[in-house]
């Protein structure tokens, strides 16, 4: 499954929409103009205009009306969004905090016009893994757009779905269903049940019956949105890879591994004609054909699945990212044995060592799995080195 790493068509269009409530009356036609100017060019992508123009309107603003009035709130909304779409949050949050507590004060905690910012500032701590952070943002930003629009308007859609997937990052799944479920009927409801919208509505429901290991519900929900997308963007479209994938996961985990295989090929063949050969995003295709192939048997044919994948992952990477390290750990692991599996073992310790130093839990636990793989292959000595070495780490006192 893809993760969502931008703000979306939609996220944006919530942002948009609930601004259009500040009150504007004592605003300034300067500032006016330059917060037109501002949305003009966020729309169009054009970020580092957008937030120039922005900036001009937050200095526009707290000239004119003072630094607690609601258009210094929306100015500093209109900055912060152009931060986040760069993904510099740390340059973003302050902004939305002081935005949020300027509409609360002046506009009240309820007001629709604080929506917007509550919505961004809970994206932005998703987006960053606080989820004790971003889950009660996400509810409040929910009632509020609940009262304002009742519980079945199109206006909830990203609401909804941005909390259900707080949840879901927590593995809250039986929290995330009925959000996701209210998401599909409302987006089914506006565009109609063959639309891609709808399809992408599935998948969510997909994986969330997947994650709670009820493939049965999963399977249909998947097909359908493989349908809808085959009928609507034709067989060979990428977004096609989507459902492929979600099918291919339900096969694995039923032991089904010819016909995972079979829709994974799939998958890497479209994405390759559509992306190239080197693209991240045949990693995921890749490592999956080699689960596949291993379950199979075919080990070979696992192990050039697999070095193809981290191949790419090292080219987007880097290869001294400690990312790739748990990469190849993870690989490794599965392997459980061979020379493939101890080079793989060996790079993430030398990855570590580099990183965080020799005497890093990190190193530990790298000596530790490559101590076991040793072990298994009954080079005792080796392994009771590496496990020495890993011993002395964990009796430094931190």
């Amino acid at each position: 499954m893809r993760s969502f790493r931008a703000l979306s068509a939609v996220s944006l269009l919530v942002c948009l929409i609930a601004l259009k409530g500040y009150p504007q009356e004592q605003s300034s036609t300067e500032w006016q103009a330059l917060i037109k100017k501002a949305d003009e060019l966020y729309r169009k992508g054009d970020l580092a205009q957008a937030l120039e123009t922005g900036k001009r309107a937050l200095e526009a603003a707290e000239k004119n009306v003072g630094p607690n009035h609601p258009d210094v709130a929306r100015s500093l909304h209109d900055i912060a969004r152009c931060y986040f779409s760069q993904r510099l949050f740390s340059q973003a949050e302050p902004l939305l905090k002081r935005s949020l507590a300027i509409a609360e004060k002046a506009l009240g905690p309820d007001a629709l016009q604080v929506d917007s910012t509550l919505y961004l500032l809970a994206r932005l701590y998703y987006e960053q893994e606080e989820y004790a952070e971003a889950e009660p943002l996400g509810k409040r930003e929910l009632a509020i757009m609940e009262r304002a629009f009742g519980p079945d308007a199109p206006e909830l859609g990203a609401s909804l779905h941005l909390l259900a997937e707080i949840y879901t990052a927590q593995r809250k799944d039986a929290e995330a269903e009925p959000l996701y479920m209210r998401s599909f009927a409302i987006r089914e409801k506006a565009v109609g049940p063959d639309h891609p919208d709808v399809a992408r509505c599935l998948d969510d429901l997909a994986w969330n019956s997947v994650y709670q290991l009820r493939y049965s519900d999963a399977e249909p929900l998947a097909r359908r949105s493989l349908a809808i997308r085959e009928k609507a963007l034709g067989p060979e479209h990428p977004d096609v890879t989507i459902s492929l994938q979600i099918l291919g996961v339900l096969c694995l985990n039923q032991g089904e591994n010819a016909r995972a295989e079979a829709l994974y090929k799939r998958s890497l063949a479209i994405l390759e004609k559509a992306l190239g050969p080197d693209d991240p995003d045949l990693a995921d295709d890749l490592g999956h054909l080699a689960d596949a192939c291993q379950a199979q048997g075919k080990l070979a044919e696992a192990e050039a699945f697999d070095r193809r994948a981290l191949t790419i992952r090292e080219k987007d990477l880097g290869s001294d990212n400690p990312e790739l390290a748990d990469e190849f750990s993870a690989v490794a692991g599965h392997l459980r044995h061979g020379g493939y599996a101890e080079e793989l073992y060996r790079r993430a310790l030398a990855i570590n060592e580099k990183a965080f130093g020799p005497n890093h839990p990190r190193v530990a636990a790298c000596l530790d799995d490559l101590a076991r793989l040793l072990r298994a292959a009954k080079r005792e000595k080796d392994a009771g080195e590496l496990e020495a070495r890993a011993a002395r780490i964990r009796a430094i006192k931190r």
